[in-house]
């Protein structure tokens, strides 16, 4: 019998390329058909393997969850960036390889990264998605978030509406 591991865990410079390629697969997974094609490519583009490296040791804080050697998910958190939204912790990004999804690893990343912002001293929490992505969004109710704030984002032409989750505690 074989064990596999499942570990969520600070990244490192040398776990740039897998987390370049878990970040196309999972987005273009999440976002082809929302977000205009030219407009994905390019964002896809721009966070190739040199970008996750300077990530890995930038301000905010990237977690992978490595599932036997895998990195089959990512999240980044931090300070939030919305003022208006008084929660002071923020995840900015939160994704699974399409195969992991539904697994409930989603869930875990969410609550183990909510728990470090705690223990960082943060109160609330607050969170962001594209108010069409039905996964997202049913993902963030689920998880006891309040869709509180709108706003708006801009992929080349075209403006998509995005909601804002918080979570007061």
């Amino acid at each position: 019998m074989k064990t596999l591991s499942i570990d969520l865990r600070r990244a490192e410079a040398s776990d740039a390329r897998a987390v370049a390629e878990t970040h196309r697969r999972s987005w273009l997974h999440a976002y082809s058909g929302l977000i205009p094609h030219k407009a994905l490519i390019q964002m896809l583009e721009r966070r190739r393997e040199d970008w996750w490296r300077r990530a890995a040791q930038g301000p905010s804080t990237l977690l992978l969850l490595d599932i036997g050697g895998t990195i089959a998910g990512y999240t980044t958190i931090g300070v939030n960036r919305a003022p208006a939204l008084k929660q002071e912790g923020e995840i900015y990004e939160l994704y699974i390889l399409p195969e992991f999804q539904g697994t409930g690893l989603g869930s875990y990343m969410f609550r183990e990264a909510r728990a470090i912002l705690k223990g960082l001293g943060m109160r609330g929490l607050a969170a962001w998605c594209l108010e069409d992505s039905e996964h997202a969004v049913t993902f963030f109710r689920a998880s006891g978030g309040l869709d509180v704030a709108e706003g708006m984002e801009d992929f080349g032409d075209a403006a998509l509406k995005k909601l804002g989750f918080i979570w007061p505690n």
